[in-house]
């Protein structure tokens, strides 16, 4: 019997190790499969990231799906001036088509038809002009509206001429803009992107520098320090203010450059106390958001949620007048809606102190609220 210890086969170096995959193709088959299930599982747990891929998107879907749910064509607001042959001429069912796309209301003065359509109560006036002339003042400030207005009367006009068969046509259209011919789109777009920018800027100071200054215990510091709490805030409502105010007098200059041609009414001045209230309000969103939101990305998710479909449902991108009834009474909420309406009024239409003044007064009354609410979720560290 050999004392000799038995031989070992020592495995080789193209020999796999224990547990390792297959070379070869299976190999590599089963690391892509194990690395796929191993990034999708990390995916499905990364809340934030199932937020922003799938959450938010589906969001958007179903708000523009309520936005534009049955939406044909614009429905438009117009005044008869007098009598208008080729509108009181349609009677019956033709009427009741009509009516679902035209409200008609009679005003018997020019002048005050003229002013409703300035200020945007009104899309257009229709009144009788000589020889079958059927004249349309619309306002240019919704170009979607405006070029409504004008196709279904366009439409009214063609009909009551095929009536007429074998007979010179017996009205003709002759639609005009109540603005200065010379007003471009920007005269137009300016408000809405104005009152967009305050707000993004003065939510996410306001949310950010309070999670910053948390996460960092520079409130502790400031707890301590001999500086009282009036003087934080303050200082940085006037930081936020200085810096909306810059955003106006920028977009301002920019947009009145020859290159855009932005003509300002002349109480374009009243924008400047409007920004300072809407910019206190949107302040207070901040506040709430960085009392809640525990981390910076937490913070910016949170605004970003808020901002977008506020900006959506005010106006500041495009109007909201074929959306349904309780949307537009829902947008009521949202202290951007009554920046942007009050800035085209003041800006744009010659509207006054009395066109913004409520506003401001609203403003400052949503500011108030949800700094009373920002105060009662606020604490000086995490807890």
């Amino acid at each position: 019997m050999s004392n000799s210890a038995p031989e070992t086969t020592r495995p080789t170096d193209d020999a796999p190790a224990p547990g390792a995959p297959a070379a070869g193709g299976d190999g590599r088959a089963s690391a892509f499969v194990s690395l796929s299930r191993v990034m999708f599982v990390a995916f499905l747990r990364d809340r934030t990231a199932l937020f922003f891929t799938l959450a938010l998107p589906l969001m958007f879907l179903l708000l523009f799906g309520f936005l534009f749910k049955g939406a044909t064509s614009p429905h438009v607001k117009v005044a008869e001036v007098g009598q208008v042959a080729v509108l009181d001429s349609v009677q019956g069912d033709e009427r009741k088509g009509l009516e679902q796309v035209l409200t008609i209301t009679r005003i018997p003065d020019e002048a005050t038809a003229l002013q409703k359509v300035r200020k945007g109560d009104l899309d257009a006036l229709v009144e009788q002009g000589p020889g079958g002339q059927v004249v349309v003042r619309y306002s240019a400030s919704d170009q979607v509206r405006s070029g409504g207005v004008q196709a279904v009367l366009q439409s009214v006009v063609q009909s009551a001429n095929q009536q007429a068969t074998g007979q010179p046509p017996r009205y003709t259209l002759a639609a005009s803009q109540v603005e200065d011919q010379s007003l471009k789109p920007i005269q137009y777009l300016t408000p809405g992107l104005l009152g967009w920018a305050v707000a993004t800027g003065a939510i996410f100071s306001a949310s950010l520098s309070l999670v910053s200054w948390r996460k960092k215990r520079l409130l502790r510091r400031l707890r301590l320090a001999p500086v009282s709490v009036g003087s934080i805030v303050g200082s940085r409502v006037l930081v936020t203010c200085v810096v909306a105010l810059m955003q106006t007098a920028i977009f301002l200059l920019v947009a009145t450059t020859p290159v855009f041609g932005l003509k300002l009414t002349g109480n374009w001045w009243l924008v400047i106390p409007l920004v300072l209230c809407a910019t206190l309000a949107f302040m207070s969103i901040g506040l709430v958001t960085g009392a809640i939101a525990k981390t910076e990305e937490a913070a910016n998710g949170i605004n970003q949620v808020i901002i977008l479909p506020m900006s959506f449902l005010s106006g500041a991108f495009f109007p909201l007048d074929n959306s349904p009834h309780w949307l537009q009474q829902f947008s009521h909420v949202f202290p951007l809606r009554y920046l942007v309406i009050s800035a085209q009024s003041v800006l744009t239409r010659g509207g006054g102190l009395t066109d913004c003044l409520p506003a401001m007064a609203g403003l400052l009354a949503f500011a108030a609220a949800l700094t009373a609410l920002a105060w009662r979720l606020f604490r000086w560290e995490d807890a």
